[in-house]
């Protein structure tokens, strides 16, 4: 094994937004998130021009197709293996496959079920690649920069969604569907030399914990099973999955008929969905910079249930101009929530289980949360936009009463980032560490060092492996006592 090409120490010596480690991950996961955007417009555009408009539907659900089933497989293939490698074989053969499919296409004109093969594997592939990037920022910074790292990330996703259609559109425009292909292959091969830059921290292990070596079933239930029982994981889980099956559908499909029903028409639309992108790379931005929100767990609450509200005064309200700054309400509450969900679980999560937690997540995204489409657009078909979307809203809010439910969840705070004069100072990893209770398999983050740099003496407040707060006090060399 090459670990001493590609590890790295302990534990991060500079913010994250300064770490040319992080930003080489966030440089490749960047072009990847892009060259999804493209490939999606060129393969969409590729279906249409080989049968018509409903095959354009076959084609992409062919996609979202292996996404529900392989999920879970692949978060358990993420903890099974580096999941640096696992991203960089992913990506390889991503970049292969849309390269292939770019020089069939200048050859010939696509077949229907070609372009059917293409995104079945293509979404096979995916869930390799999900996963484990899922499960690598808590490898390749330090604790108290996650909420940073998830911003950073978050930030990336929706700049990536703005920029990779026009130029998805912008290739078609001027060499069709295999200019199109071509980009997205070319942007896949783009983020290759940073992610086999990129050094990852090697999995740490407690004392006399042995790594598993069960079978891959075996694995998937363990992994479940923890977030059944952890008492800060499960319930973020819980509900980050209640807010994506109550918004997403709602935003997705129901602001479409909405617009319709209202006679806003597709300008209407449109400032509606760049409203909420623009609150929601606010939202990123604003966990970028600063790093760490006090009272994280109370926060997530709060964004939520602002979030769920906005989401439906963009149906209730009487003219287009306030649908459009609900919508940028509720894109900003949603980009705090989402990151802030993301890190506290990062955080909490043990290395060996990020994986098939992430995969628990995203299987919500990709597999759940499209199967309410059809039944939102039945619902507001029958009874209208304004009822459909409180409803969707309400459902949302279970999710606020899950947290507010949860002990675990309203006392939890991320690791507080080093003032910045203490920023470059390097820090014994003990200091920085993270507990894990092998006993339990759960893993806490410890902020102590953190706060004695910053305090002294200062009371604070951590999480045992259940959630449980312990109050104690932390002396100015470091330890707890």
């Amino acid at each position: 094994m090459t670990t001493t090409d590609h590890s790295m120490p302990g534990h991060a010596t500079r913010p994250a937004h300064r770490d040319g480690n992080v930003l080489r991950w966030l440089t490749a996961h960047t072009a990847s998130l892009v060259g999804d955007s493209v490939y999606f417009v060129a393969l969409g555009w590729s279906a249409q021009k080989a049968a018509g408009p409903a095959e354009v539907g076959l084609v992409m659900a062919a996609g979202a197709l292996p996404r529900a089933l392989l999920m879970l497989v692949g978060g358990v293939v993420a903890d099974r293996f580096d999941p640096r490698r696992v991203i960089l074989g992913s990506d390889v053969l991503r970049c292969l496959l849309i390269l292939s499919v770019a020089a069939g296409i200048a050859l010939t004109a696509p077949a229907l079920w070609i372009l059917v093969a293409v995104a079945l594997v293509f979404g096979a592939v995916d869930t390799l690649f999900v996963p484990a990037i899922g499960a690598l920022p808590p490898r390749i910074t330090s604790p108290d920069q996650l909420a940073r790292v998830t911003g950073m990330r978050s930030l990336s996703m929706r700049l990536s969604q703005i920029a990779g259609p026009p130029i998805g559109g912008l290739a078609m425009g001027l060499g069709g569907a295999a200019a199109a292909f071509t980009v997205a292959g070319l942007l896949f091969a783009l983020s290759l030399p940073f992610l086999w830059t990129t050094r990852v921290r090697p999995l740490e292990r407690s004392e006399g914990e042995q790594p598993e070596s069960g079978t891959a079933r075996q694995d998937l239930l363990e992994g479940l099973r923890y977030i059944r029982r952890h008492r800060l994981v499960g319930p973020l889980v819980v509900a980050g999955v209640l807010c994506e099956l109550g918004l997403i559908s709602t935003l997705n499909v129901g602001m479409v008929l909405l617009n319709a029903e209202r006679g806003w028409g597709p300008s209407g639309y449109g400032w509606i969905v760049s409203g909420f992108g623009a609150g929601a790379v606010a939202g990123a931005a604003l966990l970028t910079v600063a790093g760490w929100l006090p009272r994280a767990g109370l926060a997530l609450a709060g964004t939520l249930l602002v979030c769920s509200a906005g989401a439906v005064s963009v149906a209730l309200v009487p003219s287009l101009w306030m649908a459009v700054v609900m919508a940028l309400v509720t894109g900003s509450c949603a980009g705090v929530f989402g990151g802030l969900n993301n890190a506290l679980v990062q955080t909490a999560t043990a290395p060996a289980y990020l994986g098939r937690v992430t995969s628990v997540v995203m299987l919500a995204m990709v597999g759940l949360a499209p199967l309410s489409y059809p039944l939102v657009g039945a619902a507001i078909g029958a009874w209208g936009s304004a009822p459909v979307f409180v409803g969707c809203g309400a459902f949302a809010c279970l999710g606020v009463a899950v947290i507010l439910t949860s002990g675990a969840i309203r006392s939890a705070e991320l690791p507080r980032p080093p003032r910045r004069g203490a920023e470059e100072r390097p820090v014994p990893s003990q200091e920085h560490g993270a507990r894990h209770d092998s006993a339990r398999g759960e893993h806490t983050p410890s902020g102590a060092a953190e706060n004695a740099q910053q305090g002294g003496g200062a009371e604070q407040q951590v999480q045992d492996g259940l959630g449980t707060p312990l109050t104690t006090r932390t002396r100015t060399d470091g330890t707890l006592g």
